[in-house]
Order: C-alpha cells, then structure tokens, then sequence
C-alpha cells in the first residue's frame, strides 16, 4: 500500500548531485511531492528533504539507492507519524483589497497568518502550517486577486533521533 514518506539525504555539498539523485526518481517513474535543500545541523553537510508517495519495500530500494552515490552521507525515510513537518506560503494580494475588502483581514487572522510587507501596489502574506492550511488560505484569498503564489517544500524533523552525529564520527573513525 502506497503512503507518504519523507526521505532525509545527508550530503557533501556538491555539484550535481541534485541532478544524479533527482534521475533516480526519474528511472523508477516516481513522482516527487516536494523538495527542499538546506544546510543541516552538521558543519559542510547539507541535507535534502524529499516527500514521495510509495510503498515501503520501493521506498527501501530508493533509499538504497541514493546511498550509493558517493557524496551521500547517509539517507533515511521516515512516515508522516515519525516526523513533525511544516511548509512555508507566500501569497502576494493588490492592496486595493486589503483597505477596500475588510473581509481579507478576517481570513488572514483566522488562518494564524501574518502581513510581512505593505505597499501602495501589494501586500504580501505568510503562513507556515501544514499543507491543506496553505491551500485552505489560498482558496479564501483567491477571490480577492492573488497576484502571486509559491510555496516551500516540506521541512521536517524526525520524532526520534537520527544519530547521524554518531554516524559521522564512526566514518571518520575509520577513516
């Protein structure tokens, strides 16, 4: 049964590698939900986030996978029960309706959002929450002339500690 994981890829920072680990998906015609790339809690190593919808035994070969390319630390997948994860919206709206459409202050109270920025052209507004609460605000504020939209991919930790500090080490160890 297919469900949804997030694949953490602890990584060298490298030139490429996103293409190489991307043609991995791309081979077994898997679709990628989301995906983000940031520096992670250890010096000089960067990490990927990857949210897909497999089973666990295909899930295990891609992880398996990945970990074959050199620059890859270590790669682990997790459920969504294992984890806490959250993604980032920012919605750019005329401002004509924020001053003209007192209504729009109500949405953006209600779905814990906040204004980052006004001008006389636009305002621009965030929320971090969980998908369906991104999605929910971008149908309440689609009626007022969204001017722009994007969103990050999921960010996540896991539950349970990944001991990938330990794991580092031991490789230097051997080293």
């Amino acid at each position: 049964m297919e469900k949804k994981y997030t694949i953490s890829i602890y990584t060298e920072n490298s030139v490429g590698l996103l293409n190489r680990v991307s043609a991995i998906f791309q081979r077994r015609h898997i679709n990628i939900i989301s995906i983000t790339s940031s520096a992670s809690e250890i010096e000089h190593v960067s990490r990927f986030v990857i949210v897909v919808s497999l089973t666990e035994e295909a899930v295990k070969k891609v992880v398996g996978q990945i970990e074959k390319q050199i620059e890859v630390i270590k790669a682990f997948y997790h459920t969504d029960e294992e984890t806490i994860f959250q993604e980032s919206a920012l919605y750019k709206v005329a401002s004509k309706s924020l001053f003209e459409e007192r209504h729009i202050q109500n949405i953006i109270k209600n779905s814990h959002a906040n204004i980052v920025t006004v001008n006389t052209e636009f305002f621009v507004i965030e929320k971090t929450g969980f998908r369906h609460e991104t999605e929910q605000l971008y149908n309440d504020l689609a009626p007022y002339g969204l001017l722009q939209f994007v969103r990050s991919g999921r960010i996540s930790v896991t539950k349970s500690p990944m001991n990938i500090k330990s794991l580092l080490t031991e490789l230097n160890d051997k080293n």
